[in-house]
């Protein structure tokens, strides 16, 4: 088994725009607005290089974020198939029923 930097390699890449990323671009963006209204500065016109730049690195920093829960849910995924695999007798089908056959009939009382 290799590394763990060589089990990220073949994971697919996350998309650029993600749940992580849109969260962590927004937080760092906010937080320019709000410093520049703490400093009683225009929120939005001032210190604009600030707010691309918290933008910027809150959009980085949610998209490595969601590629290391892409592998840790790919690790944990392979862990338990692997499991599943040696373990044949702990994992046996279930008989199926029908939803008939689950819920009690029904008599209206009246």
């Amino acid at each position: 088994m290799g590394s763990a930097a060589d089990d990220k390699k073949y994971l697919p890449p996350p998309g650029i725009v993600n749940r992580n990323s849109v969260w962590l671009a927004g937080i760092g963006w906010v937080t320019a607005v709000l410093h520049n209204a703490i400093n009683h500065r225009p929120p939005l016109k001032a210190g604009v290089h600030r707010q691309f730049l918290l933008t910027t690195i809150g959009w980085f920093l949610g998209y490595h974020l969601t590629k290391h829960e892409n592998y840790t849910y790919a690790k944990l995924d392979r862990d338990m198939n692997e499991y599943v695999k040696l373990h044949p007798e702990k994992f046996q089908a279930k008989e199926k029923k029908t939803f008939a056959e689950i819920v009690e009939p029904f008599h209206p009382v009246r």
